[in-house]
């Protein structure tokens, strides 16, 4: 069965090199977990689109189905997902995030 909302996220992850869904928005974070991810990300200098799933319900519920993973946020760099807050955490800790990235071609501070 053909899922819109599948769609819309495919097309987000397809035209944008890194997109988090987040709750809230890379301004103004509305969970601690989203905050923590857009701090790593805004700390590395990254561009990102950030999709507030809080105020699209079926969007909130298609994400974590897409990926079969069931927290927010989720990042996603060239259309593949790369995982939610404490692995993004971990991976910035240990120098993979920028790893990730630059093998992707996306710029950072540090890559």
């Amino acid at each position: 069965m053909n899922n819109p909302v599948f769609d819309r996220i495919r097309q987000d992850i397809t035209e944008n090199d890194v997109v988090l869904y987040m709750k809230g928005t890379p301004m103004f974070p509305q969970c601690g977990f989203s905050a923590a991810v857009v701090q790593v990300l805004s700390g590395l200098g990254v561009t990102f689109k950030g999709i507030d799933v809080l105020v699209d319900p079926s969007l909130r519920e298609a994400i974590k189905q897409f990926t079969n993973w069931p927290t927010i946020p989720q990042l996603y760099v060239k259309g593949e997902f790369v995982g939610g807050c404490d692995i993004i955490r971990e991976m910035a800790a240990n120098g993979e995030l920028v790893q990730h990235l630059t093998a992707h071609g996306i710029a950072s501070k540090n890559g």
